[in-house]
Order: structure tokens, then C-alpha cells, then sequence
């Protein structure tokens, strides 16, 4: 349980943080499990894919993933990867299992950096802005290391109110324990009859 109280700015910038984040993940599930679509022009787009963006990685797990790719791994890769971002996406913005989704996230924002670390320092074809070791995905990955240390799912969301139905249960339980039998046959009446 969650000791320090929060201001509740922080606590709204906190699962502000949680939910743009869980956003981005759940888009991205979204994406690449109903592409194919169709363009502006009216053509069909191609199935999404991760073999092009793995054969193009230089970072220090590249070869390990590009010898995956080769060896006919794509489509099981291809589907852990939907399926891992649905869940860490839905996890993050309903606040349920909030710290696993948060430490899937982070998982893959890792794998994610170390695919492509940016060592060049100019800029690079299909990528926005110029990196040099920083990149949005390392900043989003240190955002989501702030959703762990401050465990969010105790602020808000689904979490919240599990551990609150939990609390009440275990505080039913221990009242149970201490009252005399006749108190305990009350409130199990009670109980049946309401």
C-alpha cells in the first residue's frame, strides 16, 4: 500500500503520464493489428510487419533479431508484439495491473532503444528530429520507469478499487476473528439476507 500522500496536481500528472503512455502503446496495438487498411487514395496498405524495421536495425541486439528474422520467426514475433502492446496499452490506461503493464512496457521500450541506438548524432532518413544517445524512446521509457517507482495503480484506476474491495474483505475477516461467535452469526445473516 501506497504510504505518502500526493497533491492532487501530482497525482493528475502522474496518471496523465500513465494514460498518454498507455495510449501510445494501445494505438500502436491498434494499428498494427487492423493494418491492412486502405490510404487516402484509396489502395490498400500492406500488412504490418516487423521484418523491415528489424532487418534495418544497428543496435547491440540487432544481430540476435535479424538472425530471428531469417530464421522464420517474423509472424510468431509479429503477433507477441500486437499482442504485448494491446495488453501493456489497456493495462496502463485502466490501471489494472498497472506495475506488470508498467514493467512490459519498459521490457519493450528497452528492446526498442537497444534495436536502434542513436550514435550518429545526424540526422537519419525516416526519423524526426536529430538523436545522440537520447531518443524519445529512451525519454518514454524513463517516464514509464516514474510510473513504477510511484505505483500509479494506488492513485487511480482499476487497482485501486481492487485493493479497496480487498481491504474491506480482509477487514470483514479480522472483525470475524475478534467479535464473539454471536456477533459473527449476526453479521453472516446479515449477509445471506441482503
Amino acid at each position: 500500500m501506497n504510504d505518502t500522500t500526493y497533491r492532487p496536481v501530482q497525482q493528475f500528472a502522474l496518471i496523465t503520464l500513465r494514460t498518454v503512455i498507455g495510449w501510445h502503446f494501445l494505438y500502436e496495438a491498434y494499428y498494427k493489428i487492423w493494418s491492412p487498411a486502405w490510404g487516402p487514395a484509396g489502395t490498400p496498405l500492406v500488412r504490418w510487419t516487423s521484418a523491415g524495421y528489424l532487418k534495418g536495425a544497428s543496435g547491440p541486439l540487432a544481430g540476435l533479431f535479424q538472425r530471428m528474422v531469417n530464421g522464420g520467426w517474423t509472424p510468431w514475433m509479429d503477433r507477441t508484439v500486437k499482442i504485448c502492446l494491446l495488453l501493456i496499452g489497456l493495462s496502463l490506461i485502466l490501471g489494472l495491473f498497472t506495475r506488470i503493464g508498467a514493467w512490459g512496457a519498459l521490457c519493450f521500450l528497452s528492446l526498442f532503444y537497444l534495436l536502434y541506438v542513436p550514435l550518429t548524432g545526424v540526422p537519419q532518413p525516416g526519423s524526426e528530429g536529430t538523436y545522440l544517445i537520447v531518443n524519445k524512446t529512451l525519454i518514454e521509457a524513463v517516464a514509464v520507469g516514474i510510473l513504477i517507482a510511484f505505483d500509479t495503480g494506488a492513485i487511480a484506476g482499476l487497482d485501486l478499487l481492487l485493493r479497496g474491495r480487498k481491504l474491506r474483505h480482509l477487514q470483514l475477516e479480522e472483525a470475524s476473528l475478534s467479535a464473539p461467535a454471536s456477533v459473527v452469526s449476526q453479521v453472516n445473516r446479515d449477509r445471506v439476507h441482503s
